[in-house]
């Protein structure tokens, strides 16, 4: 689903496989993330298909993107503050936290998913 500001293209799953099943009720939360912090969010990764996901996560076949409710925002510093405050706020509660080394490859992982007791809400990579 596009919105205003993220277009079919960055939703896609980057295996290739062209996939786009995101979730609407994401999308509008994720738009809603967006007008909140007034700054461009260049997305890493959204929908993944199952065979990409198995590939590139520890959930494998399932998890957050393969429902289509999560996204890896490139972002740093002030604005990953930024961001991460207006997401708990809006009531994203998978928050994934990578900003160690290079600002090039820092990004904070969002998602709505609810994928049972054990999953942790908070996590670092």
């Amino acid at each position: 689903m596009e919105t205003k500001h993220f277009k079919d293209y960055e939703l896609r799953c980057r295996c290739g496989c062209g996939q786009n099943l995101m979730d609407t009720g994401f999308m509008k939360k994720l738009e809603e993330l967006r007008v909140k912090v007034d700054f461009p969010m260049v997305l890493t990764s959204a929908y993944r298909c199952p065979e990409h996901n198995a590939k590139v996560s520890e959930t494998g076949r399932t998890g957050a993107h393969t429902q289509g409710k999560a996204v890896d925002v490139k972002v740093s510093g002030d604005r990953a503050f930024t961001l991460l405050k207006h997401a708990l706020a809006l009531g994203f509660h998978g928050i994934g936290i990578s900003q160690k080394g290079e600002y090039a490859t820092r990004f904070i992982h969002l998602d709505i998913a609810e994928l049972g007791e054990r999953r942790p809400r908070v996590w670092t990579y």
